[in-house]
């Protein structure tokens, strides 16, 4: 029998990121000033961003260094492990060899770790002394937490109200690393005040969050905004995912014949598929799916198009697929994926039909998450269980047509903060929530009058 774990060494851990900017299919479409309404000059991006940051962000260079304090840093728990899943491979009956890459044995439980230390140390260079952002689930807040406490960077945490809610342990441990964490939206920023004023009962949401911590960045000299999903220079930081698998599956002596990821801004997804595209460009036959809830379902049935990052206008516009930066969606438990665009990277490849999305309502993915759960052991969380359910279904696919696919999933995060999302699912307490269409409609006119 094969080994279940495929492990590699710490001289593994990847020296360079990967940047799919060199390869893509065709140019991405520039980052758009809302007020000119040309594209985006790099000085723009100054008062919220370090410079690096900034070149990575519009750089076409394929390979990109890695410096040697970063590697250190990914020490702490890269490389990670690749799992191959025979207990629930014999659950399924499937021919299928499911494997699964734990990015949850990071600090803070999730990839977010991956570009969380590189944006905290470039932000460090340029002596920056305090980082803002937002979060949905908290995966990312308190990765950047962790990663401002390593650099001595105070952080400031914009907080999804209903996952401030949903979650109070996240916030706990932010708090243990020293960062303030607020629900969002506060009184503390103007677009906060602004927001609550229209939507007064508002369970808030990711483009809510992220104006705020723009605006708080903005108007402070000595801080820098940090996202932590859909920007290029963020995916680029995840690409030791993917570049990690290729090395373990050349070791495991496998092909991929299907990749999956959950999406959200596209972050997790990203870094696993992107160092693989080419090899599909260049002829291989892989399956790339991309899955998202049907509750905040922007890939399945938002248009392609230009649009805000955030609610309150205060970003560039991205040509990406959106349901509107006005859009909120229904109040689930997968925080992480509620952010009403997707990155620019991943829309493109959706668009040129190289990537393949797929959404699925919030009981299917609770049900796959609870057998994985039994036969392997790992509780994932409900954005993780995404990407597990889609991959359940090509293994079931592989069992009907009784192929022998080689299927990885990434395996994006622990679930040991959603336990009360656990408990409701296990209650019968939690409903799927449909396409709010009507909702969208709403929100998609207001791109109408964008002009571009």
């Amino acid at each position: 029998m094969m080994d279940e774990k495929i492990l590699l060494k710490e001289k593994d851990i990847p020296t360079q990121w990967y940047n799919i900017q060199a390869d893509l299919p065709s140019p991405l479409a520039p980052p758009i000033n809302p007020a000119t309404k040309k594209p985006l000059n790099p000085k723009d991006l100054l008062p919220i961003f370090p410079k690096e940051l900034i070149q990575q962000e519009l750089s076409l260079k394929r390979w990109i260094d890695i410096p040697d304090e970063i590697r250190q840093i990914y020490k702490i728990w890269r490389p990670t492990v690749l799992h191959r899943a025979f207990r629930l491979e014999k659950a399924l009956k499937t021919p299928a060899r499911i494997y699964y890459k734990d990015e949850s044995v990071s600090p803070a439980g999730s990839h977010k770790a991956n570009t969380a230390i590189a944006q905290a140390y470039y932000n460090k260079k340029e002596e920056v002394k305090r980082i803002c952002t937002e979060t949905g689930a908290g995966q990312w807040g308190s990765a950047l937490a962790h990663a401002c406490n390593i650099f001595n960077l105070k952080c400031t945490v914009y907080m999804v109200r209903v996952s401030y809610e949903q979650k109070p342990f996240r916030k706990s441990l932010m708090h243990i690393w020293g960062a303030e964490v607020f629900p969002s939206p506060t009184n503390k920023t103007h677009a906060g005040r602004q927001i609550q004023k229209r939507f007064p009962h508002t369970a808030g949401s990711l483009g809510i969050a992220i104006s705020e911590a723009v605006e708080d960045a903005a108007t402070h000299k000595d801080a820098k905004y940090s996202l932590g999903s859909v920007l290029n220079h963020v995916l680029l930081h995840q690409s030791v995912i993917g570049l990690e698998v290729k090395h373990q599956l050349k070791i495991a002596g496998e092909k991929a014949d299907v990749l999956v990821g959950c999406v959200g801004g596209g972050s997790n997804f990203a870094g696993l598929v992107f160092p693989f595209v080419k090899d599909k460009l260049n002829g291989k036959d892989i399956d790339f799916v991309a899955v998202e809830p049907t509750a905040c379902p922007t890939m399945t049935k938002g248009p392609f198009c230009y649009d805000f990052g955030d609610t309150a206008k205060l970003t560039p516009l991205l040509k990406m697929y959106t349901l509107g930066h006005s859009f909120v969606p229904p109040g689930i438990h997968a925080g992480g994926l509620r952010y009403h665009g997707c990155a620019p990277l991943v829309s493109l490849l959706v668009n040129k039909k190289i990537v393949r999305p797929f959404a699925v309502h919030q009981t299917e993915i609770f049900k796959a998450a609870i057998l994985f759960a039994k036969t392997e052991g790992h509780l994932p969380a409900p954005e993780t269980a995404h990407a597990i359910h889609a991959g359940i279904v090509e293994a079931l696919k592989a069992k009907a047509q009784k192929k022998s696919k080689c299927i990885v999933i990434n395996y994006s995060g622990h679930g040991h903060f959603d336990l009360a999302a656990y408990d409701n699912y296990l209650g019968g307490h939690l409903k799927d929530y449909h396409y709010p269409e009507e909702l969208i409609h709403k929100a998609l006119n207001e791109l109408k009058c964008l002009g571009v």
